[in-house]
């Protein structure tokens, strides 16, 4: 065993070492694309070996820029299912990292949030490589000016404001190359990083505005050349051969007003207050692409055309599991606003802590998804699957006052993506874990605290010390540290030692409410027939079959590309211009990748759904139903069952106060304490200063934050 931990320790290094070669290189095209290097030594060169008549103009392209993102996908797919199997033996997960503690120290930036040194490092380095682009694309052409101008009758400066409108938005294509990477759910890249793609939002956000502030002054700067050059009628051409190149004034017009639109609706203030406006209007990116295909071609598009290759996959996963009604097997009523729904899933599903899981309720919205923690252990509990919501808007509003309502109800529908969470944990790497949580942000830690419930009583490694800060509002909130503990297995008795201490802090009252609280209400809800339970949309193997999809999409792609170009496009080539043809051509190259990506998923899920079948059988056969719970409240009212004992007595209750967030930290003892937070923006900034100050050389930052 330990010899065959080893081998793939060396597969996992051989594996990350190809990748970084690979992407270095990747990079380094970027750099040399805008000289003379590039266009005049290694554009023919690299011309004949891709062979124009199968694949055009874009063979080149899609050798430097489409391939190699494509292949360290899949090598990201090898190296996280190898992990897998580490993590199975318990060997990574108490393993020190590696890198050093000054650059995962926490920084607060005006406009960028919490960041980490290696985060600013690498968005230095991406601001520097815009910069480099579109100074090097800049000289390249300054240097022909006169040529450009004499050839198209503009004066010199017109010449160069034209100049620089095209610049400003080749740059603006180099930020949408990276766009789609932080929203690729089940992105193999994002694991080979070790990050989720919920940590990793903020990134798209970055990228996304200053991809439009690019592309807005790109358009802006056009209408102001067209003006002044009196060609204000280029505006309404579809179909322009401008400098030898193909493109669609019209089409990139269309696409900018769209890109505006969902733009407009994503900065915080209408974001939070209009979600649904944000979430219908962020759909709008799907005819932004369309529009900006038509308006470049596929030579220009295959720059940006392995991120959103990936997303185009994993969207297309995600539809595939959404169509699949689930059982909701029961739910968990709290009198704080708050739900537990419980669903059924199959064993073989496994998860990590701190997962989410997108759910859709018809009978509330059909069109309507939305992403919720999940609380509960695939180790703890074999065959459901929890998550918490907080009534805090209008969809969760509705859900509460739906099963809150006093008539019975005996069955809702509905529908799941996910669970997507990192693909590893490292929580056993500190001697103590400090949690700090505000309100509904100790959703994460309730799948922290139920993980190492589980691994206490299972294996053999040292479990760290727990202390769990939590602030509500009121009293009737610490109904919530009930869901600490699942209400749908038999806990093992190893679960009382668990080295646990809670800190409640309620800010909100001064003391403990005369009023009782209301008991938690549990409802069953029957069993329908047509519902499933929930399974990975692609199995066990869900890494290595990832891989297969992306590569053989992309084959099949090339080969229905190489077919078309060859015996459709190339003949029309040689009879008639090209601008007549070319939004066909681009349609066509739209729906090859389009069948290419259906042809491999779908294979890929219907085999692994047929695998799943057996198990799904013997899930309904067995009609058992989670029965109710009659625990009581943790403000006050003394719990019967062991378990439950034991959480009472690890609280302490204190009212009208805040926590007292530094001292707490530095007064935690051990040389590696993990500092976790979830809440508040402000809470979390409160955190990230104590950890980044010079005081606390052991504290180890992290936040855990779904909303940016």
């Amino acid at each position: 065993m330990e010899e065959n931990n080893r081998g793939i320790k060396f597969i996992r290094g051989a594996i990350l070492g190809l990748s970084l070669i690979v992407f270095l290189g990747y990079l380094m095209m970027w750099c040399i694309m805008p000289t003379d290097e590039y266009y005049n030594n290694w554009v023919p060169a690299i011309m004949k070996s891709t062979n124009s008549t199968y694949f055009g103009l874009q063979g080149p392209i899609m050798l430097d820029f489409t391939f190699p993102i494509l292949f360290i996908a899949v090598m990201g797919c090898i190296y996280a299912h190898l992990g897998k199997k580490l993590d199975q033996n318990n060997i990574t997960s108490g393993k020190r990292s590696n890198v050093p503690k000054f650059l995962k120290r926490p920084m607060i930036v005006k406009g960028l949030g919490i960041v980490t040194g290696i985060e600013l490092a690498f968005f230095g380095m991406f601001i520097l490589l815009c910069a480099w682009y579109f100074s090097a694309y800049m000289h390249f052409w300054m240097e022909r000016i006169n040529m450009t101008a004499m050839t198209r009758g503009d004066k010199v400066w017109e010449a160069k404001l034209e100049r620089l409108a095209l610049t400003i938005g080749l740059a603006g294509n180099m930020c949408l190359t990276f766009l789609f990477f932080p929203v690729t759910r089940g992105s193999s890249i994002l694991a080979f990083l070790g990050l989720t793609s919920e940590a990793s939002i903020k990134y798209h956000i970055w990228l996304g505005h200053i991809s439009m502030t690019l592309f807005t002054t790109h358009g802006i700067l056009y209408i102001t050349y067209w003006a002044l050059t009196h060609r204000l009628s280029e505006m309404l051409k579809w179909d322009v051969l401008w400098d030898n190149t193909y493109v669609s004034n019209l089409a990139g017009e269309i696409s900018l007003v769209f890109g505006l639109i969902l733009w407009a609706t994503t900065f915080p203030r209408i974001r939070r207050n209009m979600f649904e406006l944000f979430y219908y209007t962020h759909h709008l990116y799907i005819l932004f692409i369309i529009f900006f295909f038509l308006h470049k071609g596929l030579f220009f598009t295959c720059i940006m055309l392995p991120s959103f290759y990936l997303f185009l996959i994993d969207r297309f996963l995600r539809f595939l599991q959404s169509r699949q009604k689930v059982r909701l097997v029961s739910a968990r009523v709290l009198p704080c606003q708050v739900v537990e729904l419980n669903f059924s899933k199959i064993q073989a599903l496994n998860y990590t802590p701190t997962s989410t899981m997108f759910v859709n309720i018809p009978s509330i919205s059909k069109l309507q998804w939305h992403p919720f923690t999940v609380i509960s252990n695939s180790g703890l509990e074999r065959e459901t699957i929890s998550v918490m919501i907080k009534c805090e808007g209008s969809w969760t509003k509705k859900l509460y006052d739906l099963l809150s309502s006093p008539s019975p109800i005996d069955h809702i529908e509905a529908s799941v993506e996910g669970p997507y969470g990192p693909p590893s944990t490292h929580f056993l790497r500190h001697d103590m874990l400090v949690m700090i949580s505000g309100g509904s942000g100790i959703t994460p830690f309730i799948s922290i605290i139920r993980e190492l419930v589980f691994l206490n009583s299972t294996q053999k490694c040292k479990i760290p010390k727990l202390l769990l800060i939590t602030s509500f509002k009121n009293s009737s909130h610490l109904s919530m540290l009930e869901l600490l503990l699942p209400i749908s297995s038999i806990l093992p008795s190893q679960s009382s030692n668990l080295d646990l201490q809670i800190e409640a802090y309620i800010t909100r009252e001064k003391s403990h409410p005369i009023e009782k609280t209301l008991p938690p209400k549990t409802i069953v809800f029957k069993t329908n027939p047509l519902d499933k339970p929930i399974s990975s949309i692609l199995g066990p193997k869900n890494w290595l079959w990832l891989a297969a999809i992306i590569s053989s999409s992309f084959v099949i792609f090339l080969l229905l590309l190489g077919i078309i170009t060859r015996y459709y496009i190339y003949p029309m080539d040689l009879n008639m211009m090209k601008i007549e043809y070319m939004t066909r051509r681009n349609l066509i190259y739209i729906g090859l990748i389009c069948i290419a990506i259906g042809i491999s998923s779908t294979l890929a899920y219907l085999w692994n759904k047929k695998k799943n079948g057996m198990e799904i059988k013997q899930i309904q056969g067995m009609d058992e139903m989670i029965k109710p719970s009659s625990n009581g409240s943790l403000g006050g009212e003394e719990l019967e069952s062991h378990p439950y004992q034991s959480l009472v007595k690890s609280t302490k209750v204190h009212y009208g106060e805040r926590p007292d967030l530094k001292r707490i930290l530095l007064e935690a003892k051990g040389s590696s304490i993990g500092a976790l937070v979830c809440g508040p923006k402000q809470m979390r900034k409160d955190v990230a200063a104590i950890c980044s100050s010079t005081l606390p050389n052991n504290l180890h930052f992290e936040s855990i934050s779904f909303s940016w």
